[in-house]
């Protein structure tokens, strides 16, 4: 995902977080990471030259992002949470760097700071928001969120991938790690703190077993996580294998970087979905969407690298859906989450992101030995039909 007063127009909300602070610290961060987001799999497929390598290198990567993720609590019970939002800028300032390297080893360490950096910044920002803003404000908040992102997510991709082939490697990561830098800037100059209302409750273990053994316990918890898991999949599928398919079949490194801008322009509907979220219910909106998004990926794998350009627009309109549950999904999360198991609940939670790059990069790295690249995109709408039953038969009509 902006009187005569001549003060910037944030003072008045540094002393109370509001949406609109999340959502410029959401927009700020989303910047850091859009732009390079194409580069990066562009990047390691020139390094790789294979489809298949480069998912056994996500997956490998994915694996100790996902160890990381489940221990970030173990920080935020030791050290306060604006350190460990800080550690998150810092690590995606340092995987610029090692990206810049141009090398393997490098695409490694930058992927796995990278996860680290973005799994920081999402669990506490989550935390604040969950600290912050009331339950019957969450669809229209992150609504908000979502379209101030927009921007980030329509222009970042098209412009690393541009500036990647026609000014040097080393552009795209140098941009990012200036919106890094203003990130950290505005965050310190919000001075966002944990609300002391909510410290006070019964705590939970911070050992990671424990917490996944607590957050497994509570089937509504469960359901969100397969809802949030099951649309992360489809982003790290775009976002990687969308630019690998525009250049494995000719159509170009700028090509694939328009492919995911235009993908994210559709970003512009999340106060629509929120609409409509609201009007038809959670339940009805979200499987509704999955079967949608089923019928696109099937449309875009029978497409496959025979017809790319047919291809990419199913990809497309599978994004515009996408944005739906982008809008939606993490509020069967917020609204069944206990107060006093934030932390330790947010952090399983924001496990989707590391399983969404983990799952789909093994099994696509085992399909791509045998079949072409569509056969990826059929494979994840069968998972997508799933969700959409399940959601369909468990997730509460009044929610």
């Amino acid at each position: 995902m902006i009187n005569q007063v001549r003060h910037p127009i944030w003072i008045s909300t540094a002393k109370r977080p509001t949406a609109r602070v999340f959502a410029i610290l959401f927009g700020i961060e989303s910047m850091a990471r859009a732009i390079i987001t194409s580069v990066v799999p562009i990047q390691t497929y020139d390094l790789l030259q294979s489809e298949r390598s480069v998912s056994i290198l996500y997956t490998c990567m994915s694996m100790l992002g996902l160890m990381v993720t489940l221990s970030i609590p173990l920080l935020i019970v030791r050290i306060p949470r604006r350190w460990v939002y800080t550690a998150g800028a810092i690590s995606l300032i340092l995987g610029c760097c090692a990206f810049a390297l141009d090398t393997v080893p490098g695409q490694a360490a930058g992927l796995f700071l990278r996860t680290f950096g973005a799994g920081a910044l999402s669990i506490t920002l989550s935390l604040y928001i969950m600290d912050h803003i009331k339950k019957g404000e969450l669809v229209r908040a992150e609504s908000v969120r979502m379209a101030t992102a927009t921007f980030a997510w329509t222009a970042g991709p098209f412009l690393g991938v541009f500036l990647y082939s026609t000014i040097g490697m080393i552009a795209p990561f140098l941009l990012s790690i200036g919106f890094s830098l203003l990130l950290l800037t505005l965050f310190w100059y919000f001075r966002l703190s944990d609300n002391p209302a909510l410290q006070k409750g019964p705590s939970r273990a911070a050992n990671p077993i424990a917490n996944v053994r607590r957050f497994v316990a509570q089937p509504r918890l469960r359901l969100a996580w397969l809802i949030a898991f099951s649309r992360s999949c489809y982003w790290s599928t775009f976002f990687v294998y969308g630019p690998i398919l525009m250049v494995a079949t000719g159509q170009g490194k700028l090509a694939g970087g328009l492919l995911v801008s235009l993908g994210n322009l559709f970003l512009l509907g999340s106060i629509l979905w929120g609409k409509v979220g609201m009007a038809k219910g959670l339940m009805r909106t979200i499987s509704g969407v999955f079967i949608l998004l089923a019928i696109a990926l099937a449309g875009a794998g029978l497409a496959g690298e025979k017809f790319p350009m047919i291809a990419a627009l199913m990809l497309l309109a599978g994004a515009f859906f996408c944005v739906a549950l982008d809008t939606l999904a993490s509020t069967t999360f917020i609204r069944a989450v206990h107060p006093h198991e934030r932390a330790q609940m947010t952090s399983v939670y924001r496990t989707y992101l590391d399983f969404s790059e983990l799952l789909p990069a093994f099994f696509y790295s085992i399909i791509l030995t045998f079949f072409s690249l569509g056969a990826i995109f059929i494979a994840l709408g069968m998972l997508m039909v799933f969700t959409a039953v399940i959601v369909w038969l468990y997730l509460p009509r009044g929610l």
